[in-house]
């Protein structure tokens, strides 16, 4: 006797459909698509990398007996590595292929787990957020500038931190009329097919060339690196640069002196003075 299948939740549909809308109308990147070519390079030396730059940035061996709240868990690479690492831990991300992603992860470790949840939400939605209660740790990488209002996501992150707990956020670096001009870049790419070729035809070799050329001057494999860092792929973080809109940026100090005000102490940084993520780990005190 077959099942019938649980119908989609109307929210989830209607968050849906506002991701196609950004998509269509050239605001949105789809991180989804890129994340699940990514999947395809994932192995047991880029999960086991994934695992240290969480112990790394919460300073912590083990997170059993925590609970873990991935906002946008993209591949769900990190959300698998808290569950690896003992916590609980529920995912989500506005992007419906990003759920197909960690849903995928979930069923190729952990499959039918109880303690690893995984929906489709915005962190804009201040009442989805709240809905899900406080986390021991609460974690966004590299997210909430993509959302199209990035301080008002970086509230709602902080209220599902728990007392003591922990929040981890990377924000892209503020750079001024450099990250204007990568505004435009990214504004070109999604643009559509053609504009998706242009910006890959310059900047891909670009990239290339001066990795290749670092890499023989400093005399070290970059290539090879960014995949110790993180357990990422160099070519799909060249690719989410590229396209990923929409894009905010903020300086070290904005990001500091905002969770500060709201009660939480700096645990750990680590900061860029050009391209990429300023990182940080704060505890609610």
């Amino acid at each position: 006797m077959s099942s019938t299948p649980s119908p989609t939740p109307p929210e989830s549909t209607a968050t849906t459909a506002a991701f196609q809308q950004q998509v269509r109308s050239g605001d949105r990147f789809e991180f989804g698509k890129n994340w699940q070519a990514f999947l395809t390079t994932l192995d047991d030396e880029r999960v086991a990398r994934a695992e240290q730059s969480l112990r790394d940035m919460l300073r912590v061996e083990t997170l059993e007996g925590r609970r873990f709240l991935d906002i946008g868990s993209g591949s769900g690479l990190f959300s698998l590595a808290a569950r690896r690492l003992g916590a609980t831990v529920h995912s989500f991300d506005f992007d419906p292929q990003s759920v197909a992603c960690t849903q995928e992860l979930r069923s190729r470790y952990f499959a039918d787990d109880e303690r690893w949840t995984i929906e489709q939400g915005s962190v804009l939605d201040a009442r989805y957020v709240e809905s899900l209660g406080q986390f021991d740790v609460v974690y966004s990488w590299g997210v909430l500038h993509h959302t199209g209002d990035m301080w008002l996501a970086l509230e709602n992150a902080e209220k599902a931190v728990a007392p003591q707990g922990q929040l981890v956020v990377a924000i892209y670096n503020q750079q001024g009329y450099k990250s204007c001009w990568w505004l435009r870049v990214k504004q070109i790419y999604c643009s559509g097919a053609i504009g998706r070729a242009l910006i890959c035809a310059v900047f891909i070799p670009y990239f290339w060339g001066t990795t290749a050329a670092a890499s023989i001057v400093l005399q070290r494999n970059l290539f090879a690196e960014r995949k110790k860092d993180r357990g990422m792929s160099i070519w799909h973080d060249w690719i989410d640069w590229l396209g990923g809109l929409p894009f905010e940026v903020a300086r070290p100090e904005e990001i500091f002196e905002f969770y500060r005000e709201r009660g939480f102490e700096l645990q750990n940084m680590k900061t860029t003075n050009g391209l990429g993520n300023n990182e940080f780990a704060f505890v609610r005190r």
